[in-house]
């Protein structure tokens, strides 16, 4: 019996991890992990003593039990004198059996939570972008956690191990050499600069970490310039702190930005449509700017002709000048309709396309909502051939009536503003020429007076 005592002494000194007391507190993460790498490998040696102390207990507690079984067929033969005895040491084994069982089954225990955290860490790493920097310890996690025999300290001690190395590099910034798949399906070995868990550049890119493959691909459309500009400057950095945007939900901003459609993209939804207006739009700024050019150069043409009393010819100021000097007699009647035949021959052509600008900003929403009701009549026809299980198939529809609607009211209200800009200087011509057109009748209504008296 005194056997199985020091068997269950020496089973649960086997599992037993002295921690020895530390003269000095690491400075840093870095450190307590060689620290602790260091005093496994001690505590590794002192194990293996251990061990072998154990099989030589061992193989003495088995010649003990060869011996015992020797004296209980002697004693058997005896007969009933040390029956009394038998039993007592049968009893004693019983107890010894189940306090063995016992204590078996708190290592059993132990072994399921091993194996429980040990998967969950798997998947975990196994996402990670940091593994492709420890592809290693995946054959460790799955050993723990597919095992069906108790782990040994050193997996134990492996375990641990693993686990302070993921809580380091989750906080540093490293570059490692790494596969990364571009656009076009090809595949290259490039330095990649990962960030903690966030997010991971190379080669001035953003990609993402697929552990199915455990491959970097680059994003199928990169984020915008402002984003992208702050990537050559970390990439390039030795030490340094240098700004750059990262993802902090590791990934999934990222990926529903770069989703977001292009303003090219958006002008396509609104199909043929959207075209039209644009194109509307673009013949009216042009319009506008052309009247605007003319109507400046034409004002500039009057406003010199105020300065001086000869008549210049190239501005319908000038024709007013003309007439007023060249009537004769004492009419003012004449003078008067001759003043207004050069206004009402000028004005139309002061104020020539500028309508035009007026319409194309009152047709442009009118086309839009020619869009609206095209695209909710496609969104319709959906509806009525596949059902409401899938939105994909409506979106077209609700794109492009949402798109020309937005697209015609774009159109429309600069068009609105550069109509009342040419407008309000092609009326402030006319009111010019009206101004000085009164004020030659004016002139000569005094001269007619100071005849007369």
């Amino acid at each position: 019996m005194k056997g199985f005592k020091s068997l269950a002494a020496a089973l649960l000194t086997a599992l037993v991890i002295a921690a020895p007391a530390q003269a000095d507190t690491p400075a840093s993460l870095a450190e307590l992990l060689k620290s602790v790498k260091a005093e496994s490998i001690v505590e590794s040696k002192e194990n293996k003593q251990r061990e072998a102390e154990f099989r030589s207990d061992r193989n003495q507690q088995a010649a003990l039990l060869k011996q015992a079984r020797a004296e209980l067929k002697v004693t058997t033969e005896r007969g009933e004198q040390l029956k009394a005895a038998f039993d007592d040491n049968d009893k004693q084994l019983t107890e010894l059996t189940d306090t063995l069982r016992q204590r078996s089954g708190t290592l059993g225990e132990m072994f399921g939570v091993v194996r429980q955290y040990a998967g969950e860490f798997k998947g975990l790493f196994a996402a990670s972008q940091n593994a492709v920097q420890f592809p290693e310890r995946n054959a460790l996690l799955t050993k723990l956690a597919e095992s069906k025999e108790l782990p040994s300290t050193q997996e134990l001690e492996g375990f641990w191990h693993t686990i302070l190395q993921q809580v380091i590099v989750s906080g540093n910034t490293t570059t490692t050499p790494a596969t990364v798949v571009y656009g076009e399906g090809k595949e290259a070995v490039s330095d990649v600069t990962i960030i903690g868990e966030f997010n991971a550049i190379a080669d001035g890119k953003y990609v993402t970490y697929v552990p199915q493959t455990g491959k970097f691909e680059e994003l199928s459309r990169q984020p915008t310039k402002n984003i992208m500009r702050n990537i050559p400057g970390f990439e390039a950095a030795n030490g340094s702190y240098e700004p750059l945007f990262i993802d902090p939900s590791r990934g999934v901003i990222l990926s529903l930005l770069v989703q977001s459609p292009t303003v090219q993209e958006r002008i396509d939804q609104g199909g043929i449509v959207g075209y039209v207006i644009l194109g509307m739009g673009a013949l009216g700024a042009l319009i506008a700017l052309f009247c605007f050019l003319r109507l400046t150069i034409i004002g500039a043409k009057m406003r010199k002709q105020t300065k001086t009393d000869k008549v210049l010819k190239d501005n319908p100021l000038g024709e007013i000048m003309e007439a007023y000097l060249g009537h004769k007699g004492d009419n003012l009647e004449d003078l008067e309709a001759k003043m207004d035949e050069v206004i009402l021959r000028n004005a139309p052509s002061i104020e020539r396309f500028v309508v035009s600008i007026k319409l194309f900003a009152s047709v442009a929403p009118l086309l839009g909502l020619l869009g609206t009701v095209m695209g909710m009549i496609g969104t319709f026809q959906a509806i009525t051939l596949f059902g409401t299980g899938d939105p994909k198939l409506m979106a077209g529809g609700i794109s492009e009536a949402l798109v020309t609607t937005m697209l015609g009211l774009v159109v429309a209200i600069p068009l609105l503003f550069c109509y009342t800009l040419v407008h309000s200087k092609s009326r402030r011509l006319v009111q010019m020429l009206e101004e000085q057109s009164a004020g030659f009748i004016a002139r000569y209504q005094e001269k007619l007076h100071a005849a007369d008296s």
